[in-house]
């Protein structure tokens, strides 16, 4: 297939184009290679993937209504991946309108482009935060999700209820991937165990939040870009049971699908930052602080539907996660 993804220079985006050539589809990629944060690991991830036949980058940016609009149609993808996207909880605190440029008004030149160049299917990147202040757990698509607790979270429901509009007045069919706290090699240095594994290695403390009482559904690199490409070739249909007077929100009657991709295992903050410490072979100096604005105390990912549609549940453990982790960590900044 020919492929388009966005976000390719990213974290997600990188691997997801890697997994995508492997198998013998194009890749047209696009990223606009903003300095949210170091750009030459970008660049380091991009490298990767130049040269090879069946890859092409454009760098533009997703709110940039004519570019998005120049590569459909130079283009012409069958399948889109949309993991552009501006990310993080706290950055939004200083920098709301980059939120709305790149999450929502970048998200609409998406759906445009799908919509008026024959798209046979749309995957997109939506997040574990959508469940905000929901407690019971595990996260299941079939909750709502009406209570966000930052613009990052915020901005994530809109692309769903954007794409559903557009499943449902154009028949596009797309699919919302909520991701559970992605990490491994090549990981963004904004995370947790990016920041973690550089303050240990260098005797810097590190800061602790809700005083080391949080549990993450941490998901390994390698099975979420699975599930991207595996729900990728299950194109969304529409749900025939489904009824306007007991709505289900993680499908409907328009070709429209919501998944959960989630370890399915939570992990406690300290459990985590233990892994760490044994991969780095140093322990760490805490700074135990209280839980931040906009942030939940846990995740926890339920993952059914996802295995029911795809036959893939994600089940790299923790402990080997974080070691491959440190060992590209390491190899990478050229650490002993």
């Amino acid at each position: 297939m020919k492929v388009l993804v966005t976000g390719v220079a990213g974290f997600i985006g990188s691997q997801t184009a890697r997994t995508l050539i492997a198998r013998g589809d194009e890749v047209i990629g696009i990223d606009n290679l903003n300095d949210y944060y170091d750009v030459n690991l970008k660049l380091a991830r991009l490298a990767r993937l130049r040269g090879q036949n069946n890859f092409h980058f454009i760098r533009a940016d997703l709110a940039n209504r004519e570019e998005i609009e120049t590569a459909f149609a130079a283009h012409r993808p069958e399948r889109v991946i949309n993991l552009a996207a501006q990310a993080g909880v706290r950055y939004a605190f200083q920098n709301p309108h980059s939120y709305v440029q790149s999450n929502l008004v970048g998200f609409l030149h998406i759906l445009e482009g799908c919509r008026h160049h024959g798209v046979e299917h749309l995957v997109y990147a939506s997040s574990s935060s959508v469940y905000g202040a929901n407690t019971r757990v595990p996260f299941s698509v079939h909750d709502n999700v009406d209570h966000p607790l930052n613009l990052y979270a915020a901005s994530k429901k809109a692309n769903e209820l954007m794409a559903h509009s557009y499943a449902h007045l154009y028949n596009l069919p797309v699919t919302g991937l909520r991701f559970f706290t992605v990490y491994g090699p090549w990981g963004r240095p904004d995370m947790s165990l990016f920041l973690f594994t550089r303050k240990i290695i260098a005797g810097e403390p590190i800061d602790v939040f809700n005083f080391g009482e949080h549990a993450r559904d941490f998901t390994y690199i390698d099975d979420i870009v699975e599930g991207v490409v595996r729900t990728l070739d299950r194109i969304a249909t529409p749900d025939t049971d489904w009824n306007g007077d007991r709505p289900d929100p993680g499908t409907s009657a328009a070709p429209y699908r919501l998944y959960n991709i989630g370890n399915n295992q939570p992990v406690q903050l300290m459990y985590f930052i233990e892994c760490i410490e044994k991969a780095v072979g140093k322990k760490a100096l805490m700074n135990m602080l209280p839980l931040q604005p906009g942030d939940v105390p846990r995740t926890f990912a339920d993952v059914d539907a996802l295995v029911a549609d795809t036959g893939f549940q994600p089940a790299t453990p923790i402990e080997e996660g974080i070691r491959r982790f440190v060992d590209w960590y390491r190899e990478f900044y050229c650490i002993a």
